[in-house]
């Protein structure tokens, strides 16, 4: 970690407190200043209804991830109303909230402040923060009433949904003006430094990724040896090949097979995009379980499993052990001197999910299937089998390091963001004091 991101995590106990706290007499606030007080949210909001029927406006706003953005005309597009008169009309400094699907969704951020002039759908609560109190100060409180998950607690029994009644009875904190834009300008200094910093991690992560994807492209395309001699391989988008390896269509390489003979015992594996085949068991969400499992196919450890619809998007992977899978995926036994995982690092690489969307057939995305024989006419390089183990092991062998150095640059973005909720928190209820 470097100089930056230590001086940007500096212990919150570094920070001033003030003299003298009292019992706030809410749970979730705890004691705040003496001189704070608690007043309900009808002192300080009250609720926007401005309709859009005329169409007034027509910069379309979005809230996404706390923040509210003009969302891209490029993306009005799908699930769009027929028209924008039924949004409601945003000013700079209304306070955005998303009150539906309390119970079910309680990761995504529900608060947003506007700097703009736009429409957003009606069915969020456009809230107006009243004289005497900074809208910027509301918005980082509620922001952090969102993130402690205090929010939540704002309705009663098993309700989905929140409504301004909520919001009126909501405790809000009363402090001197001074104060609150003392606070609101410590915070956005300080939360921009943050973000600054995520940002700079999040684009060394992007460059890993793309690091590791070109290690992986370039040994399975060229070898291992920079200095061996070459050929012209004959596959569009790949050039060229070391002279000694071969271009065989994929029927030489996999052959379909169906099997039936099961024991009973066989995990039982579901395909995901990201992570490969992996016990049904495992999987975070099992409400599509099968009720039944006789109609599922054998895999066999080293076999290649193909989602046919997602062929373009890399989704084929090596059986880890043997296994039954539904009758929705193509099961492909290796043939002699293919080591399967080669292959699946081949079929992963850009290049390969290329030459896949010009085989495949539909203008759908998501239903556009691999057939076997447009596979099996597929060419494919092919190293000799020993060198084939060689990439693998020289793949897993950098991959880990760079996947290790990605987890760290993670793990120091979770903390960053972590620490960016606990400051806000702790500054717009008094934990520390902020000072000019």
């Amino acid at each position: 970690m470097n100089h930056r991101d230590t001086k940007t995590q500096r212990d919150l106990s570094l920070y001033p407190k003030y003299e003298s706290y009292k019992d706030s007499g809410v749970e979730w606030l705890g004691e705040i200043p003496e001189e704070w007080s608690i007043k309900p949210g009808l002192v300080a909001l009250s609720e926007n209804k401005r309709s859009n029927k005329g169409m007034k406006e027509d910069t379309v706003l979005s809230l996404s991830y706390g923040k509210i953005i003009i969302k891209p005309k490029e993306k009005l597009v799908g699930l769009v109303p027929e028209s924008f008169e039924t949004y409601q009309i945003v000013h700079p400094e209304d306070i955005i909230i998303r009150c539906t699907d309390l119970q079910n969704d309680q990761t995504s951020l529900r608060t947003g402040h506007s700097d703009n002039t736009g429409i957003i759908t009606s069915a969020y609560l456009n809230l107006n923060v009243k004289d005497g109190f900074n809208s910027r100060f509301i918005h980082y409180y509620l922001h952090s009433l969102d993130t402690s998950k205090a929010l939540y607690k704002l309705g009663s029994g098993l309700r989905q949904n929140l409504s301004f009644l909520d919001f009126k009875r909501l405790p809000i904190l009363e402090v001197d003006q001074s104060e609150q834009r003392l606070i609101v300008d410590f915070l956005d200094q300080k939360t921009a430094q943050i973000d600054q910093a995520v940002a700079i991690k999040e684009k060394q992560i992007a460059l890993l990724k793309e690091r590791k994807q070109i290690l992986i492209q370039n040994a399975v395309t060229q070898g291992l040896n920079p200095n061996a001699p070459m050929k012209d391989s004959g596959i569009d988008w790949i050039g060229q090949i070391p002279q000694h390896w071969g271009v065989k269509p994929s029927r030489y390489i996999f052959r379909v097979v169906n099997r039936r003979d099961r024991k009973g015992s066989e995990i039982k594996y579901s395909v995901t995009q990201l992570r490969g085949l992996v016990p049904t068991e495992e999987m975070l969400e099992n409400s599509t379980q099968a009720v039944s499992f006789d109609s599922f196919q054998l895999c066999h450890e080293n076999d290649m499993v193909l989602n046919k619809y997602k062929a373009h998007l890399g989704v084929f992977w090596r059986a880890p052990a043997r296994g039954i899978i539904t009758n929705n995926y193509t099961v492909f036994a290796p043939q002699k001197g293919v080591v399967t995982k080669f292959f699946e690092h081949l079929y992963h690489t850009p290049v390969y999910q290329d030459i896949f969307r010009t085989i495949v057939y539909g203008v759908t995305e998501g239903m556009m299937p691999l057939y076997t024989n447009d596979f099996y006419d597929m060419n494919s390089v092919v190293p000799p089998e020993d060198e084939q183990i060689e990439i693998v092991e020289h793949i897993e062998t950098q991959s880990q390091k760079i996947d290790q150095a990605i987890a760290l640059q993670q793990q120091q973005i979770d903390k960053l963001k972590e620490y960016k909720t606990t400051l806000i928190n702790s500054a717009v209820t008094g934990k520390i004091k902020v000072e000019a």
